[in-house]
């Protein structure tokens, strides 16, 4: 069990921006880290675009920049350091754009996870205008997210109780293989969950039973082919609410989502997977 959990994650990265959020999260990603036996870097990236007119007016911009980022360098250094020691936890500091430079810093880093918060209110708001639905759509890696109030930690990670989201697209093997590695990882107990849409009229009920017995054969068939035997509960409605509605009633820990593996405009912008994010009761893992 243990080299399993080291092969399955053993970088994470804590994207950080000094805020509530971050320090409420800390333990969280602690725990994950000892869950995962896996090294933690802190990560903060200085955006040049915080230099306000005035300063650029009444000083030259490199004076301000590099007084911007001795700022954030003085920060870095004490932050979180009780929870994440400099000489265990590696800090990294950059410059630019926060996706941008957390999506690069994941892939040159060859990191295996991404942990950060979502920051509940902007992100609920101006979802697809967020850091962290930039991320979602730039990573490589997995991205684990979990919306708060930034005063409120999130629940312990206990893995337990884990809750994959399936569909019936090409890519489901994909994201069924990694929630069962990472949950094994974890120790956690899975399930799958599927939406059925549906309709309330009675002459609709012969056609969803039919629905329902092609996802179940499909599920089998699948889970043949990847050597595993996970129950599979199907349930109808709207897609997001549906699974949301399925994950809580199941006091899930974790909720696995898949997101497309293209990315861009045309790839995963248009994915369900920023509205689980954005409204799930339990941290997301998207893969």
């Amino acid at each position: 069990m243990t080299e399993h959990r080291r092969q399955m994650i053993q970088r994470i990265l804590f994207p950080v921006d000094f805020s509530p959020s971050c320090v409420a999260m800390a333990a969280y990603v602690k725990r994950a880290a000892a869950i995962f036996g896996a090294e933690v870097s802190i990560l903060h990236v200085y955006d040049p675009a915080s230099e306000t007119g005035l300063e650029l007016y009444t000083r030259p911009p490199s004076e301000v920049a590099e007084d911007h980022w001795k700022v954030a360098q003085s920060k870095m250094e004490v932050f979180l350091q009780k929870e994440f020691p400099e000489k265990e936890s590696p800090r990294i500091l950059l410059a630019g754009d926060a996706a941008t430079e957390i999506a690069n810093t994941t892939k040159n880093g060859k990191f295996d996870l991404i942990m950060m918060p979502t920051h509940a209110g902007r992100f609920r708001r101006m979802l697809l205008g967020s850091t962290a639905a930039k991320v979602l759509d730039e990573a490589d890696c997995p991205v684990l997210t979990m919306q708060h109030a930034a005063t409120i930690a999130p629940r312990s990670l206990e893995h337990r109780r884990w809750v994959c989201a399936i569909d019936l697209s090409t890519d489901a093997e994909r994201v069924l293989r990694y929630a069962i590695d990472m949950a094994l990882a974890a120790g956690a107990e899975l399930s799958l969950i599927h939406a059925l849409r549906s309709s309330a009229a009675e002459s609709e009920a012969e056609r969803r039973a039919e629905e329902e017995l092609k996802a179940r054969q499909h599920f089998t068939e699948l889970q043949n082919r990847v050597g595993s035997n996970v129950s599979v509960g199907i349930v109808p409605g709207p897609v997001k609410e549906a699974l949301l509605e399925a994950a809580l009633q199941s006091a899930a820990d974790v909720l696995v989502v898949g997101r497309s593996p293209h990315g861009g405009t045309f790839g995963r912008i248009r994915d369900l997977t920023y509205a689980l994010v954005r409204d799930s009761s339990c941290p997301v893992v998207s893969v």
